[in-house]
């Protein structure tokens, strides 16, 4: 499925021209949970099974692959047909996880719908990584390379995920969010231990996406843009080193 759409624009530099220009396209995604309908995500159409399993994984939905006994793609359709061995799955909400919900690329409390079926402390404590900032200014460099969608429009994030000496895979989605959940996806599917690798992020660190990142246990976030206090706090209390504002040779490290 195309990830970009070509328009023809006016651009003005020093007076107008007349140009081709590619956007990147805004999908919509149904996920439905034993034949439930669940809630719906706009997204960019690629790398769609690691962000179905991504996102389930990081809201705590489910805590292994396994638990998915079947997932059926309609790419046509925008729906994601997933039977999932959780009995409990409706056992808190009821019906208010059935009505026509949908999760914005914009951060906020929009996200929190699925959290009363989260599963709290599904990791264990998070185990300390030493980082040294040379490693994070070439691992900044290299993320930095790595999105030709973002080269092309401008109008993705990226969110990668990294050992401690190189990016292992990348991955770019108009919402912050479903960027780091197509990584976690990606890491389940292939069975990676979170507990020795870091996640970098163009976006924003906010408590949600802090929170996310506890969750997996996973030791570091580094991004180029700034945390919020809630963040900070939430790092700080789980162990987790934050890093932010890498550019160049300089960063600024909130958490420890």
């Amino acid at each position: 499925m195309a990830t970009t759409k070509t328009y023809t624009i006016q651009k003005y530099k020093e007076g107008f021209r007349q140009v081709e220009d590619e956007v990147v396209v805004e999908y919509t995604l149904a996920i439905y949970l034993n034949d439930r309908y669940f809630i719906t995500l706009l997204c960019t159409p690629e790398h769609l099974e690691e962000l179905v399993y991504g996102y389930l994984f990081s809201e705590g939905v489910i805590c292994d692959k396994e638990e998915i006994l079947e997932l059926e793609l309609d790419e046509e359709k925008g729906k994601a047909m997933v039977t999932i061995d959780r009995e409990d799955l409706f056992t808190y909400a009821g019906d208010q996880l059935v009505g026509e919900v949908t999760v914005t690329t914009a951060c906020g409390k929009g996200r929190k719908v699925t959290f009363p079926v989260v599963r709290e402390g599904a990791d264990e404590k998070i185990q300390p990584m030493e980082v040294e900032p040379e490693d994070v200014f070439r691992l900044i460099r290299q993320f930095n390379k790595s999105s030709d969608l973002f080269l092309r429009t401008g109008g993705v994030h990226s969110c990668a995920l990294c050992s401690g000496k190189e990016v292992l895979y990348a991955r770019d989605d108009i919402g912050r969010h479903n960027a780091l959940e197509k990584i976690l996806g990606k890491a389940l599917l292939d069975g990676i231990d979170l507990k020795d690798k870091m996640v970098l992020t163009t976006g924003r660190m906010s408590s949600e996406i802090v929170d996310k990142v506890i969750l997996r246990g996973i030791p570091v976030l580094i991004s180029r843009s700034a945390p919020t206090d809630r963040a900070i706090d939430h790092a700080e209390k789980a162990g987790c080193k934050l890093i932010g504002f890498v550019r160049g040779d300089k960063m600024n490290v909130y958490t420890t």
